[in-house]
């Protein structure tokens, strides 16, 4: 049964690539317009979540959000979340009106069409490189400091589908801590189910995802930025093993590769 489905899950993720470039040829003189000067990057936002609705909907998958507090549109944060799959992005934008800044990797602007706008909007990042590291720091105190949010995935790069979750790295606990403000726990439960780095599994699911309460840095100094990591770690750590779906899709993976749990 399962070789059934392959061939229509290919065609179903060729619908994905196809809707995507698409959308962004068809929204490309706005896109170039909106993404010209850091004063027009709301209005870019705007557009970016319109498209992030359409472009999950139009993959057959339902939206599902819960949201433990909710954020001031006057603020800035730090969101943090687990990343498993392509569809966090368009997940995170859907979730958020606040306009966000990713911290993203340099590899992605290697993707045709997609990768030039990426370039023009996303903090991009070379993770084996220490300078580049650096760099994308200050960049991020930049735009903070201009009033827009910062989205960092702490994991770095998205882990195997066996990994629960990945350790978190530095970087965004350091910014939220030295511009005072929250972090914003995200967790996605359902991503990697749906739209896997495995070509043969997957398919339209309901994606659901939590903004759990935030996390104040309010008196904090960058002594305090292991607790606050590690706070984030366990907070989202025990979302994932808690819910069912995500654990069974995970511990599967894990038993296919006979790997232990970590």
């Amino acid at each position: 049964m399962k070789y059934i489905k392959i061939p229509f899950l290919f065609l179903w993720r060729a619908w994905f690539y196809v809707i995507m470039f698409l959308g962004i040829i068809v929204m490309s003189p706005l896109l170039i317009a909106l993404s010209s000067t850091e004063k027009l990057y709301p209005y870019f936002w705007k557009v970016v979540r319109f498209f992030s609705y359409f472009l999950l909907y139009s993959m057959g998958c339902r939206v599902s959000i819960e949201k433990e507090e909710e954020i001031d549109r006057n603020k800035s944060y730090v969101f943090c979340a687990n990343h498993t799959s392509f569809f966090d992005i368009w997940l995170m934008a859907i979730m958020s009106k606040n306009p966000i800044v990713f911290v993203g990797k340099k590899e992605l602007v290697k993707i045709p069409i997609f990768g030039f706008f990426y370039k023009r909007v996303v903090i991009m990042v070379d993770r084996g490189n220490a300078n580049s590291r650096r760099k994308v720091y200050g960049l991020a105190k930049q735009r903070l400091k201009n009033g827009t949010s910062v989205a960092i995935y702490p994991e770095g790069l998205v882990p195997d589908e066996e990994v629960v979750l990945a350790p978190f790295k530095n970087g965004a606990f350091s910014l939220a801590i030295e511009h005072q403000i929250p972090v914003v726990p995200q967790v996605y439960f359902d991503c990697k189910r749906s739209f896997s780095w495995n070509i043969y599994k997957g398919g339209p699911k309901k994606l659901r995802a939590k903004q759990c309460k935030f996390i104040s840095t309010e008196g904090l100094s960058l002594t305090d930025r292991n607790a606050l990591k590690n706070k984030t770690f366990d907070l989202i750590y025990n979302e994932l093993i808690n819910d069912k779906k995500y654990m069974k899709y995970t511990l599967a993976a894990k038993k296919n590769n006979n790997e232990p749990i970590q």
